[in-house]
């Protein structure tokens, strides 16, 4: 899910110009990264996760027991749980083509994303 627009939702409302930007998922099973927003490639992130650490067998995890979620932890894991982003003249300062995107891999829960804004 791209965030972006929350995320500088988020800056406008803070008044910072000059600073940096946190902005990290706050479950053990969800990420937040930066990347391209097209849909060929958040179909090649969902096949490439996959193949790293398949849901099923949810026997194949020694975790898997109470939570059958084991391949969400990992896919956090390779995905990162936080970007940091630096701010110049009140506007995320992102390289051609990146935004802020929200991954989740376990989907059981409600959750959050916490951004913290420092600077002047």
């Amino acid at each position: 899910m791209n965030i972006t627009p929350q995320v500088e939702e988020c800056l406008r409302e803070s008044g910072i110009k000059e600073g940096l930007l946190l902005c990290n998922a706050m479950h053990i099973t969800a990420s937040v990264f930066i990347n391209d927003d097209e849909s060929g490639l958040h179909s090649d992130f969902e096949v490439f996760l996959e193949k790293l650490a398949p849901e099923k067998p949810y026997s194949q995890y020694a975790h898997n027991g109470y939570e059958d979620n084991a391949d969400a932890h990992l896919k956090r894991t390779i995905m990162g749980r936080e970007v940091v982003v630096a701010i110049t003249n009140g506007k995320l300062d992102f390289g051609t083509w990146e935004q802020i995107f929200y991954g989740e891999f376990d989907g059981k829960r409600s959750k959050r994303v916490l951004v913290k804004i420092i600077g002047e």
